[in-house]
């Protein structure tokens, strides 16, 4: 149960979180304002993954072999998803003239 909660649900909950602020950034404020979330998303998505392999590896002593692996897969799965989506909204707003 604790694979499937840290390496499966957490990782999809994460991306989502910044799907959903991404997506609405581009909306409101923009493509360029969009640009200075992108980088600080990659700040708060290098921490949870790295306190999601703490928790799991050294706080529920799951096996990194399998857990490892598992998460970071699923991470860069939804991660692959969530930059499509976006790449459409941003092609979507951007100015016709361009």
């Amino acid at each position: 149960m604790e694979y499937f909660i840290l390496g499966i649900l957490s990782p999809v909950i994460l991306n989502l979180i910044h799907l959903i602020i991404g997506v609405f950034i581009v909306l409101k404020y923009g493509n360029t304002f969009s640009l200075g979330f992108t980088g600080l998303s990659f700040l708060t998505k290098t921490g949870g993954l790295l306190f999601l392999t703490w928790l799991g590896v050294g706080y529920f002593d799951l096996d990194f072999k399998l857990y490892v692996p598992l998460l970071t897969f699923v991470w860069f799965t939804t991660h692959l998803i969530e930059a499509f989506v976006i790449q459409y909204f941003l092609k979507k707003n951007q100015n016709k003239t361009v």
